[in-house]
Formats: C-alpha cells, structure tokens, sequence
C-alpha cells in the first residue's frame, strides 16, 4: 500500500505526518468507536482500568447467549488490540475478562 496524504489511518491507527521528520500514531478514533459500541450501562469514568472484585472468581456462573457471548469477544479482542499497541495498563483487566 503507498500513500502520498500526510494523514491516513491503517488497522485503526491514524498515522500523522504534518511534520518533515516526525510522525505521530493515534488511537484515538479507535478508542471512540469502541466506546460507542458498548452499551449504556457500561459508560462511567473511573480512577482504575479495574474494579476491587477483579480478582474474585464466581463459580458456577451462567453462560452467555450466543449473541451476548460474540458481541462479549468482539468488545475483548479490540481492547487487546488497544492495550498491546498503547495501553499497557488495561492488560490485566483485559486478561481476567476474558
């Protein structure tokens, strides 16, 4: 793939070359459009990528719906996509939803 724009985006990152000699990467789209993605109920702001209970496993939970259980692995497998290339410290937040 060649480009000549000095903004293109490529596997969700928008790649900046406004400058000669430097290039800025952002996900910040990316970011949006996943938080658009996910239900109402899961908007909030917190302190923490993590909650207190992350550590606490419930035993004998019930599976989800097919439909639940795919939109769940899609929403998983974007935010590992995001915290491999940028926010290292969701990782172990990720990791235990899964």
């Amino acid at each position: 793939m060649t480009t000549r724009s000095k903004v293109f985006e490529y596997l969700g990152i928008t790649i900046y070359y406004r400058q000669k000699g430097k290039v800025i990467l952002s996900l910040k789209e990316y970011i949006k459009k996943l938080l658009e993605e996910v239900p109402y109920n899961m908007n909030g702001v917190a302190k923490t990528p993590a909650a207190n209970h992350l550590f606490n496993v419930k035993e004998g939970e019930i599976k989800l719906q097919r439909d639940k259980a795919n939109f769940f692995h899609h929403i998983v497998t974007k935010l590992l996509y995001l915290c491999k290339r940028t926010r290292q410290e969701i990782q172990t937040a990720v990791a235990l939803i899964i």
